[in-house]
């Protein structure tokens, strides 16, 4: 039995598809994803959404769906999962006492509920597949066949270690970025060899898409529109995919922000956001093995503060060595935290650097001038937005002058900060949805501070005798005295 036909058998999912007009353009691409034959109707949603003009004639081993907000990937992405893990027998490929694991990677803990309920109701209200189920768990379900299917949030960490038969990936284009400044990458990195052992294993990647960049737009420019017989790239606006969405919906969001309707209900990726930096710049600037550097002479410090409960409080000193400018230290103090007590450490390390006064944002109110000023530290509010602190910094890595310390949160911070062009043309430079830069910010505040501080004309010998001797000058220069004679 393929999967289509267990969409239309009322003993297993026919009841979640009663009105085929809405899944329609699904069947097209299941029947495609299974390498079934497509209808002339289904042939031409195939054309469309993939830039492909030849039928599948086989499976495909990996596929990309990038689709609108609410077409229906994560509920279509679990039916596949049951799909899968109920009607195909891994047992062959295994070793003893192995289990095959289906992994659904999510945004978050509450987009994995979301698919683990999915994959509950398919599971346990058909009743010839509820007998399978051998015990469930806060996140997984194993299953009579040795087969489990997990669901996991975006870690590469958890991937390691197991024998995988599919690797299924929910909204990885907005996928958090503190463990890694590429997860989506490091994670099918951690993926592909967990599937090597399974003949028919399945990579199955979905998302609305986001910016130009990362594995979702890699696959896009690789495989969309060419006939390739492993990768498949679908992609599709919302209202083909479930055209129950309304169309009212869409106009509105088109009206409030049209960059951002097109890329959640268009299925277009966004061209007012790009990547700040590259990876390989910011690597360039890194003193690897380098974590802190003692206290030498000329240092500056920058705080960028946090009340406790929300962002990080993070601190950064840096000092001049010539035109470069490095860094010596980074304070990072994550939530929940005392902020006094905060305060209190910070101002002993700034002491220890001979630290007098420390440069800080300007919207974080009084407080933080009155309990530095409390340790004798003097809080001066930068001149600065924060994107612009981000713009002044960009030049100095671009040209290797910034020497960084060998910090992952602040590399990641870093690298995955967005250049944002609103509607009346002016950039905005900001970390990601759902991410932080707070010590990226620190860092920059630091650097820049330092890097415009005036700095004294050195003359070579060479040029001051270009210049000429003294007695030959036609103005020679004069004495105090002389001067005030001569007047």
């Amino acid at each position: 039995m393929n999967l289509l036909q267990a969409m239309s058998d009322a003993n297993l999912f026919a009841r979640w598809f009663r009105d085929e007009g809405t899944w329609a353009a699904w069947r097209a691409f299941l029947s495609a994803l299974f390498g079934l034959p497509l209808s002339e109707a289904e042939a031409e949603v195939y054309r469309a959404c993939t830039g492909r003009q030849t039928a599948p004639e086989a499976p495909y081993s990996e596929a990309w769906l990038i689709c609108g907000r609410r077409a229906g990937k994560s509920f279509v992405l679990a039916l596949i999962a049951v799909f899968l893990s109920c009607f195909r027998d891994y047992r062959p490929y295994l070793q003893p006492g192995e289990r095959a694991t289906i992994l659904i990677i999510a945004t978050d803990r509450k987009q994995a509920r979301a698919i683990l309920n999915y994959l509950r109701a398919l599971l346990t209200e058909v009743p010839m597949l509820a007998r399978l189920v051998e015990r469930e768990t806060a996140d997984e379900f194993d299953l009579t066949n040795r087969v489990t299917i997990e669901v996991g949030t975006s870690s590469f960490r958890s991937v390691r270690g197991r024998t995988l038969v599919a690797g299924v990936l929910d909204e990885m284009a907005f996928w958090p970025t503190e463990d890694a400044a590429d997860p989506d990458f490091a994670i099918l990195d951690a993926l592909r060899p967990a599937m090597a052992t399974i003949p028919n294993g399945m990579l199955l990647c979905a998302s609305s898409p986001y910016a130009r960049r990362g594995a979702l737009w890699d696959a896009f420019n690789r495989y969309f529109g060419k006939d390739d017989p492993n990768v498949l790239v679908w992609r599709a606006p919302t209202r083909v995919m479930n055209p129950s969405v309304p169309q009212r919906l869409i106009d509105e969001a088109y009206e409030r922000d049209p960059a951002a309707a097109a890329a959640e209900y268009g299925a277009e990726f966004r061209t007012d956001v790009e990547r700040f930096v590259s990876l390989d710049v910011v690597d360039a600037c890194i003193a690897v093995d380098v974590f802190e550097r003692p206290p030498s002479k000329g240092h500056v410090a920058f705080v960028d503060p946090s009340g406790g409960s929300g962002d990080s409080m993070t601190l950064a000193i840096a000092h001049p060595e010539g035109d470069a400018v490095v860094l010596d230290a980074v304070r990072e103090c994550r939530p929940p935290f005392s902020p006094d007590q905060v305060v209190e450490d910070f101002a002993a390390l700034l002491k220890s650097y001979k630290i007098s006064h420390v440069i800080g944002d300007r919207y974080a109110g009084e407080w933080p001038r009155e309990r530095f000023k409390v340790h004798g530290i003097q809080y001066v509010v930068s001149e600065k937005t924060k994107s612009d602190l981000y713009r002044d910094l960009l030049p100095m890595l671009n040209s290797g002058r910034a020497s960084l310390l060998d910090h992952q949160r602040l590399r990641t911070q870093i690298v995955n900060l967005e250049r944002r062009t609103a509607r009346g043309g002016r950039d905005s430079i900001d970390h990601p949805r759902g991410a932080h830069d707070d010590v990226a910010n620190a860092v920059a505040g630091a650097l820049v501070t330092l890097s415009q501080r005036a700095q004294p004309i050195i003359v070579t010998k060479e040029q001051a005798m270009a210049f000429g001797a003294p007695h030959q000058r036609r103005f020679p220069i004069r004495s105090w005295r002389e001067r005030r004679s001569f007047y």
